[in-house]
């Protein structure tokens, strides 16, 4: 239940994907195959055999304590990481940094020796997550059919170690608008906020379906590339979590806030404010510090999944 909790908390995060977290946390190859699990072949299994034969094909327990997890995770971390991001940007940018080096490190550990091909994927990779990092964020769209593709793409990034779900939202300008409506399914119920998060839903239960075969499939035929390029959409989305920007441009919340839109990295002696030093390096250690100790527990030998 803990690392699920921590897979929800990372998925609030623009830049942090809860694949990665599922991945050092050695669960990712059980998450992949019980989402696999879930076919329509299930209905025949449960006429034949009864609920206990699905609850067992779906490894029922595993996946009932992480959704658990997740769903308290994403709540936190829809108040509370929301806040901390608002009043201690630097601290948890650096520290969510520090996580995101260090599992680069440790996923690349779970390949045997890389060739030309890996090392082609790894550049590639590295250079196109850096690409995503700099791109201008859209306007969004608040129609059902685009909250639905969203949720396709949104979650099938989740199950990607490297790429994060939340930060491809705030690309399509989606973030905002369905981080906004589950705090307002959590408040109010509202018929808007149940339609917006509704269709989310069923966004993610599609892309769920797909990208967990896919998935596998890669791993199954072409392990050591699959490493490679998941090191560098680690190492390329690093861009998106440096503690030092700038902002461009801003735009307004639901409040009608101004908030940045639109930022740059820059180094810290340039940064107008104080660098807050002794923040950014502790916590950027914190951060590295964590993804060892989780790799200490669960050992990377699972990142093949069958």
């Amino acid at each position: 239940m803990l690392k699920g909790f921590a897979m929800g908390m990372a998925e609030v995060v623009p830049g942090v994907s809860g694949g990665t977290i599922a991945f050092i946390t050695g669960i990712y190859s059980d998450l992949l195959s019980s989402i696999r699990a879930f076919h329509p072949r299930l209905i025949r299994l449960w006429k034949d055999q009864g609920f206990g034969a699905v609850w067992e094909a779906i490894n029922g327990p595993f996946l009932s304590a992480l959704l658990t997890g997740m769903a308290g995770g994403i709540v936190i971390g829809v108040f509370g990481i929301s806040w901390l991001i608002a009043h201690y940007p630097k601290g948890v940018w650096s520290f969510f940094f520090g996580l995101i080096l260090a599992s680069a490190w440790w996923v690349s550990r779970s390949g045997s020796r890389w060739n030309l091909g890996s090392w082609v994927g790894f550049v590639g990779a590295t250079l196109i997550a850096y690409g995503i990092t700099v791109a201008s964020p859209a306007t969004g769209n608040e129609a059902p059919w685009f909250i639905l593709i969203s949720g396709i793409i949104a979650i099938s990034a989740m199950l990607l170690p490297g790429i994060s779900g939340s930060f491809l939202l705030l690309l399509m300008g989606m973030y905002t608008l369905v981080i906004e409506n589950v705090k307002g399914l959590l408040k109010t119920g509202s018929l808007d906020n149940i339609i917006v998060v509704g269709s989310f839903a069923i966004g993610c239960l599609i892309g769920l379906a797909g990208a967990s075969r896919i998935l596998q499939w890669i791993f199954r035929q072409y392990h050591n590339l699959a490493i490679a390029i998941l090191t560098g959409f680690m190492l390329g989305s690093l861009n998106r979590l440096w503690p030092w920007k700038r902002v461009e441009a801003y735009r307004l919340d639901s409040h009608g806030k101004e908030i940045p839109f639109l930022e740059v990295s820059i180094l810290p002696g340039d940064y107008p404010g104080d660098p807050q030093y002794v923040l950014v390096f502790v916590c950027t250690l914190a951060g590295f510090l964590l993804v060892w100790a989780l790799g200490r527990i669960s050992p990377p030998a699972e990142t093949s999944p069958a």
